[in-house]
């Protein structure tokens, strides 16, 4: 079932829950006066509403989640040099100087969030703690046009069902992964 439809569901089941309960009271108050005849309303109504009770406690309100990765923060040796360099080669722009410019804006897409164990060796070198895979349209130009500039680049020859994958490293041997998804 869709978010917004059990969201709608849950506020209806909300509702009439409310209105049992107001109900109740009214039945109370009609047989405190003696009045049987808005008892009985108030018992079918009751037992027309009275589903919302199973429906309420069976669905819980859709939970919050995050809506994708907002920046990725890291230690450098020298941040501006490794920032320039992630600008000409990669063309992620550097990061705003004010509050007028606009960050760097990746394309949506798929995104793998994937901690892995602790001595993984997929990182390359043991003391990085930490490996970022870009998406990129065309993984051989992308290659081509690293090549070019002087940076070696290893292409993984296997194709795999979600596409295919390059491995380079930047100028701290940060490893960086190049995805080109199916």
């Amino acid at each position: 079932m869709e978010e917004s439809t059990v969201q709608l569901l849950y506020l209806i089941a909300e509702a009439s829950i409310a209105t049992v309960v107001l109900s109740g009271i009214k039945m109370f108050i009609a047989t405190l006066r003696g009045d049987h005849n808005m008892n009985l309303g108030m018992i079918i109504l009751m037992l027309l509403v009275l589903p919302a009770f199973a429906f309420a406690a069976d669905v819980q309100p859709a939970r919050e989640k995050v809506t994708g990765i907002g920046g990725l923060f890291f230690r450098a040796e020298n941040p501006a040099a490794l920032a320039k360099w992630y600008e000409e080669h990669l063309g992620i722009s550097l990061v705003p100087t004010s509050y007028e410019q606009q960050p760097w804006t990746q394309e949506s897409g798929p995104t793998v969030f994937a901690p892995f164990n602790k001595d993984t060796r997929y990182f390359g070198e043991s003391e990085k703690a930490w490996m970022v895979n870009f998406r990129v349209r065309r993984l051989d130009a992308m290659t081509a046009q690293l090549r070019a500039a002087g940076i070696t680049v290893e292409v993984d020859p296997e194709e795999y069902p979600n596409g295919r994958f390059a491995r380079l490293y930047d100028p701290e041997g940060n490893p960086i992964e190049l995805w080109e998804p199916k």
